[in-house]
């Protein structure tokens, strides 16, 4: 690699905020790093239903590996795609090789964790709460996978997405109250899914807009416990609301919405002008 182009790739791994050489992060996602993601894995690998904290710490545990790549492949795919229309194919080839290499480490993530939920969390469900919180978090990292992936594999993981929030939410609607934060975060990353991933604005809307309205209805059955939470994910939900419905009202380009929506799991992501989900 000559001089410029190194020069050009450290200014890109500026922007994407990636500021370990590819190789520590890789030997971290095969190995003992993150220590948090290490240590819950053993905890989930004893085949059994997790406690609410433990169940809590897994998914923040793989939701902060996974989210800072998911931000970064967002900030170079966009780079790219500048890049191209200006003409500039020797620096697109750099950025082509660099997401790629973002690509991998997410799918690395995204089967590991999806791996543990088909071989010993699903099958250790006992509550429904627990099986509506693993199937929910099963479809959102094949949702994950999604947002990369092209042709068979992207069909393939949408496909799976909408498999695991389809069980979620048929067990959400006998044993979760429309209150429940875990109800209400699977609708709206499910929400997100038909919006981003299936390009399904009227089923997304639909979906977000029964939840929220679902939740409104019994807002005063709602414990002090879970007040917090439920509510955050409701404003979540409208927000997705408003900017889904002003982007068809204004017949925005699909470039327009190519940003994430909110989702309802903690770290909540929160870029500008982008829709919400866990």
């Amino acid at each position: 690699m000559g001089h410029e182009d190194a020069v050009y790739l450290a200014k890109l791994a500026e922007q994407a905020e990636r500021y370990e050489a590819f190789e520590v992060r890789i030997c971290r996602i095969n190995s003992l790093s993150p220590e948090m993601v290490e240590n819950m894995k053993i905890i989930a690998s004893e085949d059994r239903d997790l406690t609410v904290e433990e169940r809590n710490l897994l998914s923040v545990a793989y939701k902060n590996v996974i989210g800072a790549r998911r931000a970064s492949w967002r900030i170079v795919t966009s780079i790219e795609q500048k890049e191209e229309s200006k003409g500039n194919s020797s620096q697109v080839g750099l950025i082509k090789e660099y997401r790629q290499k973002i690509e991998a480490e997410l799918a690395k993530i995204c089967d590991d964790i999806l791996e543990v939920l088909d071989q010993h969390l699903i099958p250790s469900a006992k509550s429904g709460e627990s099986k509506v919180f693993y199937h929910k978090m099963k479809g959102d990292y094949h949702r994950y996978l999604a947002e990369f992936a092209v042709g068979d594999r992207r069909k393939e993981s949408a496909d799976k997405s909408l498999e695991a929030y389809k069980a979620a939410t048929e067990v959400a609607q006998t044993e979760l109250p429309p209150t429940h934060p875990i109800r209400l975060g699977l609708a709206l990353n499910f929400s997100v899914f038909y919006y981003e991933i299936l390009n399904a604005p009227d089923q997304a809307c639909h979906l977000a807009k029964q939840a929220f309205d679902d939740a409104i209805a019994e807002l005063d059955t709602l414990s002090e416990e879970s007040y917090k939470d439920s509510t955050l994910i409701m404003q979540l939900l409208r927000d997705n609301l408003t900017l889904w419905t002003s982007s068809e009202a204004e017949q925005a380009p699909a470039e327009t919405a190519a940003a994430p929506a909110q989702e309802a799991e903690k770290p909540t992501e929160t870029a500008p002008e982008e829709p919400k989900a866990e």
